[in-house]
């Protein structure tokens, strides 16, 4: 489980290329304390320039206390925190929160994709670090160069447990998972990694028990997104208040604007917290989680939308 949230300043000890386009950042208590306790899985929100919260997920091992570790990919759209942060910087951040906790289970199937591999990184080290080896890791980027943690993953203990492809970026020479993934069997399986994989993985794995398949994206319900949205409008029964959601905007953040709180937790799609019962209208389903029959009464309100003119919600 995780420790209940709370405000922590952070200090930047340590800044480390992984790859051109990845930093490691070890980020410690600016107070030199020890920091509070997260599980595999969990990530951490930074409070970054313009009020911009980005969540990172944790990739070290959760034994430790004394350090945070996260792996940042730069990026083209700000906040640029590669560019901008130094060694000795101060960061503030809501305390570990985990919505792709690590279950118990005698058998692991990861499967990551670019900088998805990071939550999935705590997770072996985890696993390793307690003498549970019944684990496999299928680790998918575009190339050697763009691979980070490679050298680690490819040396003792992991590399016979881990599988890693490049597909130089084209389609036709995507990792088959079909053969891993088509008889069900006792494993778990943890998917982290954009959203074309979360969804492949997802329509091979309709045929396994619902409960032994996890995803975390690790993009924002921008990922889901399309050019052809349009405003609609949400009614909350109960109240009878309504407001209107446009182009770009998630139902869960125009609640909130309107004043609205909803529970939340990955705001991607992927882990049920903001499930929602609707009345009346017609969702547009973008989540990773909803079954079908749960679709004919919930909506993820953190990425799916409405394809009606306006939808009404059991609140």
């Amino acid at each position: 489980m995780s420790s209940p949230q709370r405000d922590l300043l952070l200090r930047v000890a340590e800044i480390r290329p992984l790859t051109k386009d990845i930093h490691l950042f070890r980020l410690v208590d600016a107070g030199d304390r020890e920091l509070p306790p997260f599980t595999a899985g969990a990530h951490i929100a930074l409070r970054l320039p313009g009020g911009i919260s980005r969540r990172y997920s944790l990739c070290n091992d959760p034994a430790g206390r004394d350090r945070y570790e996260i792996a940042v990919r730069r990026e083209r759209q700000e906040p640029r925190l590669i560019e901008s942060a130094r060694v000795g910087d101060e960061l503030r951040a809501a305390s570990p929160h985990n919505s792709f906790e690590l279950v118990p289970a005698e058998e692991y199937v990861f499967i990551a994709g670019g900088i998805g591999v990071t939550a999935i990184l705590s997770m072996v080290r985890h696993l390793q670090a307690r003498g549970h080896e019944r684990y496999h890791l299928f680790y998918l980027s575009a190339s050697a160069e763009s691979t980070a943690f490679r050298d680690e993953l490819l040396a003792p203990p992991f590399a016979s447990h881990v599988t890693l492809h490049h597909d130089g970026g084209v389609p036709e020479r995507a990792f088959d998972l079909w053969p891993v993934l088509e008889r069900p069997t006792r494993a778990h399986i943890y998917c982290c990694g954009p959203r074309a994989l979360l969804e492949a993985v997802r329509d091979m794995t309709g045929h396994w028990p619902a409960s032994h398949v996890h995803f975390e994206s690790y993009v924002d319900a921008a990922a889901a997104r399309k050019p052809e949205d349009r405003p609609f409008r949400i009614r909350f029964a109960h109240s009878g208040d309504t407001f209107d959601v446009p182009p770009g905007v998630s139902i869960l953040d125009a609640a909130r604007v309107h004043g609205h709180e909803v529970p939340s937790s990955c705001e991607s799609g992927t882990c049920g917290t903001c499930k929602t019962r609707y009345l009346e209208g017609e969702p547009d389903h973008r989540d990773l989680v909803l079954t079908d029959e749960e679709k004919r009464e919930f909506v993820m309100v953190c990425v799916s939308r409405s394809k009606s003119d306006e939808l009404v919600l059991d609140r």
